[in-house]
């Protein structure tokens, strides 16, 4: 099992990505974390709702054909369904008996596309709060590390 993120950003700082590696690499051979990075569409300046939504959808499509062919898709979104990491850790049980890869989908500055939402097998919020990219990828990949020690028994994660 993989967990793929793919991610519709901009280069990341060198924290970010020493951040992320240091959890991608305490992952279990099992479980996987993958980063893909896509770049974002550009958008002009004054661009009306039709137009970002234009983008929105030309992004949408380059996520689709990176999500790997059988993945469960989660989106990340501010109005998603909130999860404890007791609740990530019981859903990624549930995961595991799939035994399918897990595509995160994250979105550029204005989102992700209405239609690639409504695709995803689930949403998730990691904050009610717009979180910058770079703190997504490093949020996102410790949950997931810290989720799957909970649920192997590992005392990482305290209550």
């Amino acid at each position: 099992m993989r967990f793929v993120i793919l991610s519709l950003s901009h280069r990341q700082p060198a924290w970010v990505d020493a951040a992320f590696e240091e959890y991608a690499k305490r992952m279990p051979r099992e479980a996987r974390l993958e980063l893909v990075v896509l770049k974002p569409e550009s958008r002009p300046d004054g661009a009306g709702e039709q137009a970002v939504d234009r983008l929105l959808e030309k992004e949408a499509q380059r996520m689709q054909a990176a999500i790997p062919p059988g993945a469960l898709v989660v989106a990340l979104d501010e109005r998603g369904r909130s999860l404890s990491t007791r609740d990530l850790s019981r859903t990624m049980e549930g995961w595991f008996q799939e035994g399918r890869d897990i595509a995160w989908v994250v979105g550029s500055a204005d989102g992700l596309h209405s239609g690639l939402k409504a695709r995803a097998d689930l949403t998730v919020s990691l904050s009610a709060m717009t979180l910058p990219h770079g703190l997504v990828r490093v949020i996102l990949a410790e949950q997931l590390y810290r989720a799957l020690s909970l649920l192997r028994g590992h005392p990482y994660h305290r209550d």
